[in-house]
C-alpha cells in the first residue's frame, strides 16, 4: 500500500515542477513575468538592495530576459558603479542588440563620456534599427554630441544635420527637439560659425523660450558679435536658472549632458 500512495506523490511533485518551470523561449513569457518584477522593483525603490535581489529572482528563473539585465543596470548607475552599470547592459546587449545596443551607446556618451565607444554602438545600432530614437533622440543626436566634444566638429554638423532631417520625416519643424537646436548651435558657436549659431539658439528659443543655455549661448553670440542686446539674454539665463528651468532630459541626475551652465557662468560672463 506505501508504493501505491508514494508514486502518484512522486509523478505529481514531477509534473509540477515541470509545469512550474516558464517557457523562457517565449517572449510572450518573458514580457509577462518581466512586468511581474519590474512592478515589485519599482514598488521598492531603486535605492534599495532589494531592487537587486528582485531581479536576481528573475534572472533565476529565466536568465535570458535582458530587461533583468537592463535594470539591474540603472541600480549601479544609482550607485555610481559605472563600470558595473556597463557590464551589465553588455548582457542586455548580448541577449538583445536590437534593444539595447542604442542605450548602451547612449551610457557611453552622456553617463562614462566614452565617446570613440559611444559612436561605435550608435553607429551598428543604426544599421540594426534604422531611424529609431533612444532617450527621447535620435542616434544621430548622440552620435553628434560625441564627435562635438571630442573635437571633430565636421563629423558632429554632419550628424547633427541628419538628426534634424530624421525628426522632420512626415511630420514639421514644430516636432524638432528643442535640444538638438541647442547643441547644433553650441557648435556652430565653436566653430565661430556665429551667424549660424545665433539662428540655431533663436529657433530652439521658440521652442522653449526659458531653455536656460539657449539664452545664455544666444546672450554669448552676441557679445562677440557686438550685438547690444546680449545682457537681455543673459538676464534671461539667470531668471530661467532661477526659476528652475533645465534641459528637461531623461536621468539629468546621471547623464553628464555637455557645456551645462551655472550662476557662476553667467556672473564671470
Amino acid at each position: 500500500m506505501q508504493r501505491i500512495v508514494l508514486l502518484p506523490v512522486l509523478l505529481f511533485s514531477t509534473l509540477t515542477a515541470a509545469w512550474a518551470q516558464p517557457d523562457c523561449s517565449s517572449r510572450r513569457v518573458q514580457d509577462s513575468l518581466f512586468h511581474a518584477y519590474v512592478q515589485k522593483a519599482h514598488s521598492i525603490g531603486v535605492d534599495s538592495p532589494d531592487w537587486d535581489a528582485t531581479f536576481d529572482t528573475l534572472i533565476s528563473i529565466c536568465p535570458n530576459i535582458s530587461e533583468a539585465y537592463q535594470e539591474k543596470g540603472i541600480r549601479q548607475m544609482f550607485l555610481g558603479n559605472f563600470g558595473r552599470m556597463i557590464a551589465y547592459n553588455d548582457t542586455a546587449v548580448t541577449l538583445d542588440p536590437k534593444r539595447w545596443l542604442a542605450y548602451r551607446g547612449y551610457l557611453h556618451c552622456l553617463i562614462t563620456q566614452d565617446y570613440p565607444k559611444a559612436i561605435t554602438d550608435l553607429l551598428a545600432a543604426e544599421q540594426l534599427t534604422p531611424n529609431a530614437f533612444t532617450m527621447d533622440h535620435t542616434f544621430s543626436f548622440f552620435i553628434a554630441l560625441s564627435h562635438m566634444e571630442s573635437g571633430n566638429y565636421k563629423e558632429a554638423e554632419k550628424y547633427f544635420i541628419k538628426d534634424i532631417a530624421q525628426q522632420k520625416r512626415g511630420e514639421g519643424q514644430n516636432n524638432l527637439h528643442f535640444n538638438s537646436l541647442l547643441y547644433f548651435g553650441i557648435l556652430y558657436y565653436l566653430m565661430n560659425e556665429f551667424d549660424q549659431a545665433e539662428r540655431k539658439f533663436s529657433e530652439c528659443l521658440q521652442l522653449y523660450e526659458m531653455h536656460p543655455m539657449a539664452n545664455y549661448y544666444l546672450a554669448m553670440t552676441m557679445k562677440v558679435t557686438g550685438n547690444q542686446h546680449h545682457n537681455i539674454y543673459f538676464e534671461k539665463a539667470r531668471q530661467a536658472i532661477q526659476d528652475g528651468y533645465a534641459l528637461n532630459e531623461p536621468n539629468l541626475r546621471y547623464a553628464k549632458f555637455p557645456r551645462q551652465i551655472t550662476l557662476e557662468d553667467i556672473d564671470k560672463r
